[in-house]
């Protein structure tokens, strides 16, 4: 999607992805090595009576769905951060996710008028519903215009 296209109030339905338990101890063993993203005989054991995804590896499912429906081909180059994140919700294997992204707010910098300010709220959900993922990102756009180059005639 180009910047414009996004306007305060509009939201965007992305997914859905479902998560495997493989992937879930792959991305674990590599990123975030705790016996209860890796471990499935203990984690049985555990608090939450089975495998659960790492949350980091919640937050790079839901990257990758913004990035598939909304940023790919946009002008997009950049994150100064995020202002919060929360996983209420485990995500287990087998869950079917969507992500709901709420444009908050789309404006020009006060800085530059070439630089796109998107504010966004990111929720993702499992297949009952449940939220897994609630984070607030601010994504920045190049918006420079392409110098006009006049065709060449033979």
């Amino acid at each position: 999607m180009r910047f414009e296209q996004f306007t305060a109030g509009s939201v965007l339905r992305l997914g859905p992805r479902t998560v495997h338990e493989d992937e879930i101890v792959d991305f674990a063993a590599r990123h975030d090595p705790q016996w209860f993203h890796t471990d499935p005989a203990a984690a049985r054991r555990g608090r939450f009576g089975g495998l659960i995804a790492s949350g980091w590896h919640t937050c790079a499912i839901a990257m990758r769905l913004v990035v598939d429906g909304a940023l790919a081909g946009s002008e997009s180059f950049a994150s100064p951060g995020l202002e919060r994140v929360r996983w209420p919700h485990p995500v287990r294997p087998g869950d079917t996710l969507r992500l709901t992204a709420t444009v908050l707010e789309a404006r020009r910098a006060r800085s530059s008028p070439h630089l796109g300010v998107l504010r966004w709220r990111w929720q993702l959900h499992n297949q009952a519903g449940v939220e897994t993922l609630d984070l607030t990102a601010t994504s920045l756009f190049d918006l420079t215009p392409t110098p006009c180059t006049e065709p060449t005639t033979p």
